[in-house]
């Protein structure tokens, strides 16, 4: 698939808007002593910019199947771009930034799964898993630039430099959104009298079992993306190096790992369209499983062997995102299919909410000394805490691969809001051996052809 005009810029711009989404963990082993917090407490922080970002996904998703994507995801990414600024100017102290901070996932969190509508609506179930791949990617490009960002600026500037840097490419990020969509129409999926919320996602095992593993999944990887650029700070200042910049370089070094998890979302995307869904997310899972058992045991070995455990760490968490996302979208009928993201994302980011809190607050348990010998030295137990849980996937994903969605095909057609162009047919979901799709009009069904195995 040839990247177009317009998913190059849907994904820039959010590639951009993501910029604030690491900012406060690179500054992270700066921010415990400059703001007087402990591990569990400056875990809350993450866990209220999580919990805002669940609360507009939850919100945001459930809207669109009534309001279209389009003007919301629009929204989202302008009300964050205000509240990133705001952050940057105005949070200098635990409170603030707690607050402001949540404050900026609740307006940023809605462009996340409108734009995978937005991407359903216009791309082929065979051609899905690769542009799903691409805009997850673009989140990882997001924290790659935030982080590598804040590496530059922490050292020259402290984390108000870094804050300012970072708030000044969200807002860049926004108005491109904005020029992007700006001629994009907009389409909502007509519900039929027989369709309702409990039948088409609640009642409905694939899509439950696919929630089931992103909660999971969201669990480990957003813990663990709070925490690692103060963990591999810690490897640093345990080597010697002074604690400022040991932070900067603990940045970069994660910006390196968020590399390996952008080429995870597009090549795993891509792989999922033709190998299939579940196998795919059960390697990885099980990989990442393995990895987060051993990443945090790891502070004292050879550099080197840091680095190799936490990029193959940070390709296989990642890596089943977009796989994880395209399969709800072949398994949920459209007119209900914000909704689902909607349930996804409150079970998911909640998890992810609560995950950083609790590594901090295992942290603080096995190290009761704190940063009384200038950084936490036990880390293994934190990490294992937010692996344990990545069995649950693979047990999630191996049901969902026996399991037959034969008459579970979606019958929602579209309608248009807008007189322009049609867009192009949307793969009405490939529910695991059977696929149909409807077209504006039209509820014509069509045989799967030999690339199209979603699980």
């Amino acid at each position: 698939m040839r990247i177009d005009g317009w998913l190059a810029g849907l994904c820039l711009g959010r590639a951009m808007s993501q910029t604030v989404t690491m900012v406060y963990s690179a500054a992270l082993p700066i921010l415990l002593r400059e703001w007087e917090m402990s591990a569990t407490v400056a875990g809350t922080v993450s866990s209220g910019y999580q919990i805002g970002y669940a609360v507009s996904l939850l919100v945001i998703s459930t809207l669109a199947d009534r309001m279209g994507a389009r003007l919301l995801y629009i929204a989202s990414s302008m009300g964050g771009a205000v509240l990133t600024v705001a952050f940057a100017f105005f949070a200098r102290d635990y409170l603030s930034a707690q607050i402001l901070y949540t404050l900026v996932g609740l307006a940023i969190g809605g462009s996340y799964t409108t734009g995978l509508i937005l991407i359903s609506e216009r791309y082929a179930s065979e051609r899905r898993g690769l542009a799903t791949g691409f805009y997850i990617a673009s989140s990882s490009l997001g924290y790659i630039m935030s982080l590598a960002l804040s590496g530059l600026t922490l050292s020259r500037g402290g984390y108000i430099l870094s804050f300012y840097v970072t708030a000044l490419v969200t807002v860049a990020g926004g108005i491109l959104s904005w020029v992007t969509l700006a001629k994009t129409p907009e389409t909502v999926a007509a519900r039929q009298k027989q369709q309702s919320f409990g039948r088409e996602v609640l009642g409905n095992r694939p899509a439950m079992l696919l929630i089931t593993a992103y909660t999971i999944h969201c669990w480990e990887l957003l813990g663990m993306w709070a925490w690692t650029p103060a963990f591999l700070a810690a490897c640093l200042v345990w080597r010697g190096a002074e604690a400022v910049s040991a932070a900067g370089l603990g940045a970069y070094v994660s910006a390196g790992f968020h590399l390996a998890g952008l080429v995870a979302s597009f090549s795993m995307g891509a792989l999922s369209d033709r190998v299939g869904r579940a196998r795919v997310i059960m390697v990885l899972a099980s990989i990442s499983t393995l990895c987060s058992l051993c990443f945090g045991w790891t502070i004292g070995l050879p550099w080197l062997f840091i680095l190799a455990v936490g990029a193959v760490y940070s390709f296989a968490c990642i890596g089943d995102s977009p796989v994880l996302s395209v399969g709800l979208t072949e398994v949920v009928t459209p007119s209900y299919l914000g909704s689902a993201f909607g349930i996804r994302s409150l079970f998911g980011f909640g998890a992810g909410a609560v995950s950083p809190i609790v590594f901090g607050a295992v942290l603080d348990w096995t190290n009761p000394h704190g940063l009384g010998q200038e950084y936490y030295s036990n880390w293994g137990w934190a990490f294992v805490v937010l692996g344990l849980p990545g069995f649950g996937v693979v047990w999630a994903v191996r049901s969902l691969k026996r399991f037959s969605t034969r008459g579970r095909v979606g019958s929602g057609r579209l309608q248009r809001r807008h007189p322009r162009r049609e867009p192009p047919a949307n793969g009405l979901p490939a529910c695991c051996r059977h696929a149909g799709l409807a077209s504006a009009g039209s509820r014509q069904l069509r045989r799967q052809s030999p690339r199209e195995k979603a699980f």
